[in-house]
């Protein structure tokens, strides 16, 4: 006799009604797939693949020089080593500041080549058009047949 446990994948709408509900959702951050599975063996809820791996990784003073590159190198590898948790994906430094096409374009790579639920980027007013542009183009069509990137910035 086989016992078949059905693994339940947190996606944004299980976050959200966690939220509602006022359950706690726990987040780390990982950079490879060993410890990605670990943590997602542990039941984190969300893995985010953080371009801290500039500094933890590679010995950099600070997160400057990682590249798209290598954030899809990490990113890959974590999202290999995930079963259940929601996998987020910072966009480095430079990847996405000069105009909303390169950040697009960014954002499409990252998830196109590793696979990941989402994706992060850090600023104020001065990024706001660009995920206000990028929130609306890529909004889940839910009820639709059209094929759609599961992104969420």
């Amino acid at each position: 006799m086989s016992v078949h446990n059905e693994v339940k994948k947190v996606t944004t709408h299980a976050l959200q009604r966690m939220k509602q509900h006022g359950e706690k959702i726990s987040m780390i951050t990982a950079y490879d797939y060993s410890f990605a599975r670990i943590f997602d063996g542990a039941g984190i809820d969300i893995i985010l693949v953080g371009d801290s791996a500039s500094n933890v990784m590679a010995g950099h003073e600070t997160t400057l020089p990682i590249t798209l590159d290598q954030m899809i190198y990490h990113a890959s590898s974590v999202v290999r080593g995930v079963n259940r948790a929601f996998v987020v994906v910072d966009l480095p430094f430079g990847s996405y500041q000069s105009n909303s096409k390169e950040a697009l374009a960014s954002a499409i790579r990252i998830m196109k080549e590793t696979g990941a639920h989402g994706i992060k980027v850090e600023g104020g007013e001065e990024i706001l058009g660009i995920r206000q542009t990028h929130t609306r183009r890529w909004h889940p069509r839910h009820g639709s047949s059209r094929p759609h990137p599961p992104v969420h910035l």
